[in-house]
């Protein structure tokens, strides 16, 4: 396998040919902070928060498009590289709610993480603000288009499953927005209720219904659950706090796995004490149903019969 040689922060480093600056700075132990990028969807490169300096360039690059080469020198926390962020946290929390004292994703929110490490107490920036519709119509997600930033992983995770792509942006300039088709609320979309938009969600735009309210996240802990509805394996978060548990969460979804709601509820069943009723689509309205109609029992019974 042929290799690269270059210098991050004064120390060479070596990495295989195609390497992704992101990935060998990562490597090395030097912290570099995205929002967009996800290792099972890579090369966006759109909130630009990840960029570095690469001495002999015109303008900064984004370290998670970029590939490394011989005889780079890059800084990931140059002046110029440290303003530039400052800038795009400031850009981005000009239309970003203020509500972090009661917002569900408070302690696992990275615009939240890295407003604190870069001291960016407020925006700089005036002008129009959005004021999109809280949409709550799902019973199993809560959808804040205000405190979206545009990172498109949740539209770009759901277009991984095939016969899905529920979402994707619209409109264009100050009104860009990720939107279902026709800008319907999420119930009346095609949605399924999957959690992949959720899981890959790195502020509180998405969030669900089951936790809202329940914990903090840095009272919770997590153990990681192997669904068994079928041999895909998705792999999902038991959720506790206090020892009880309160929800299953979907994990972040690799190598295609669809993900579903059965699946899910099929696990809130199994390892919550109190889990939510469950729900689905008839007719366009959702409607509560049974366990064993949520789960898919009631067919397989009456093919036992």
């Amino acid at each position: 396998m042929s290799t690269v040689s270059l210098t991050i922060n004064g120390l060479e480093v070596t990495v295989p040919k195609g390497t992704k600056l992101l990935d060998a700075a990562l490597g090395a132990g030097f912290f570099i902070p995205t929002l967009c990028h996800d290792e099972n969807s890579p090369n966006y490169g759109g909130c630009r928060i990840c960029v570095v300096e690469v001495k002999g360039a015109r303008a900064l690059v984004a370290s998670c498009c970029a590939e490394a080469a011989n005889g780079m020198v890059v800084e990931t926390e140059s002046p110029a590289v440290v303003e530039a962020r400052k800038t795009i946290l400031e850009l981005m929390l000009a239309n970003h709610p203020a509500d972090c004292l009661t917002c569900d994703k408070a302690g696992n929110c990275r615009l939240q993480d890295y407003a604190f490490r870069y001291d960016v107490k407020q925006p700089n920036f005036g002008g129009e603000r959005k004021d999109h519709e809280f949409d709550d119509s799902n019973p199993y997600i809560n959808r804040d288009m205000n405190k979206c930033i545009l990172c498109a992983r949740c539209v770009r995770t759901c277009k991984a499953v095939t016969d899905r792509a529920v979402i994707d942006l619209a409109y264009r300039g100050f009104k860009t927005k990720v939107a279902t088709a026709l800008d319907a609320k999420l119930a009346e979309s095609l949605c399924v209720s999957c959690g992949r938009c959720v899981s890959v969600c790195p502020v509180g735009a998405l969030t669900y219904r089951s936790f809202s309210g329940k914990a903090r996240m840095w009272e919770v802990e997590k153990e990681q659950v192997t669904c068994t509805w079928c041999d895909a394996g998705c792999q999902f978060d038991l959720v506790r706090k206090d020892g009880k548990a309160i929800g299953v969460a979907a994990k972040n979804p690799s190598e295609g796995r669809p993900l579903c709601l059965k699946g899910r509820l099929g696990l809130e069943l199994r390892y919550n004490d109190e889990p939510l009723k469950p729900m689905l689509k008839k007719d366009d309205q959702f409607v509560e149903v049974s366990w064993t109609e949520a789960l898919g029992l009631e067919e397989i019974v009456s093919k036992l019969k």
